[in-house]
């Protein structure tokens, strides 16, 4: 799989038929080049296979020995202590640490579950991501990052209201399984802001960049990548972003700030010629 061409693909039809697992190494081997996406599909392949012999009876009962094999044999656990840590993001990482943030944790899920035979696919609850397993019109929900624990569309709204702080009202649609494309997005809006965080301007760009390969056409991902660039050091080339946002958003309320760093990076430029 090509990353710039499932990311093109993606962004035109979110809900292509890729490998989740697949697309999360090739976004990791942005971090580690040398990295053997091969190599990691073959550990899940061999994951799966250990699992499928506990995938068997009622789907509740295959969700447990799925999870019991991830959570308690595996050791996948969620890091609660380091949880802004860029390793949690990276599947490669993951799958060697055996510990991750929701989203990742529920692509290993995903992909240990689906090659095993058993449907399990992403919801993306605000502030929290959780997996859910389908079968003949029966579904159960589960929490990767809290060790598989099983969820009910009421333990959802109190988990949602726990991280958030704020009323949520959980339905059919909020528990509808997450386009592969709106996962990567939300993979990748992670890193942004861990390194965001961390001042790591320049693997914010590269990031965010890769966020424009999704959505081409949002003017917040240009405005962004052009602020970071300016903080990476690359005024030359934010520039054109900067510019680019102020065309497309005239009115937008932070005009002003983007055209006085617009005006900065002009001036950092005009020094170095």
């Amino acid at each position: 799989m090509n990353l710039d061409l499932a990311l093109s693909l993606l962004s035109h039809t979110p809900i292509a038929a890729l490998d989740v697992a697949e697309l999360g190494l090739l976004l990791a081997r942005d971090e580690y080049p040398a990295l053997d996406v091969e190599a990691y599909l073959s550990e899940l392949d061999g994951m799966a296979h250990e699992a499928r012999g506990l995938l068997r009876g009622s789907l509740t009962r295959q969700v447990k020995g799925l999870c019991h094999y991830l959570f308690h044999d595996m050791g996948f656990r969620g890091n609660q202590q380091d949880y802004y840590n860029a390793h949690n993001s990276y599947l490669n990482d993951v799958l060697d640490r055996r510990t991750g943030i929701p989203i990742t944790l529920a692509v290993v899920a995903m992909a240990v579950g689906r090659r095993a035979g058993l449907d399990v696919v992403g919801v993306g609850l605000p502030g929290h991501f959780i997996a859910k397993a389908a079968s003949d019109g029966e579904e159960v929900l589960f929490d990767p990052f809290h060790g598989g624990r099983r969820l009910t569309p009421e333990k959802c709204q109190l988990l949602v209201e726990q991280v958030t702080g704020m009323p949520f009202a959980v339905n059919e649609e909020t528990l509808r399984p997450v386009p592969l494309g709106a996962i990567v997005l939300r993979m990748l809006n992670n890193l942004k802001g861990v390194y965001l965080r961390t001042g790591d301007y320049p693997r914010a760009a590269r990031i965010i960049e890769r966020l424009r390969q999704l959505n081409p056409h949002d003017p917040l991902q240009r405005r962004d990548l052009g602020a970071t660039l300016f903080q990476a050091g690359q005024a030359g080339r934010a520039i054109d972003h900067l510019q680019a946002y102020l065309q497309a958003e005239p009115k937008a309320g932070d005009v002003d700030t983007v055209t006085q760093l617009l005006r900065q990076a002009q001036a950092c430029v005009a020094r170095w010629n």
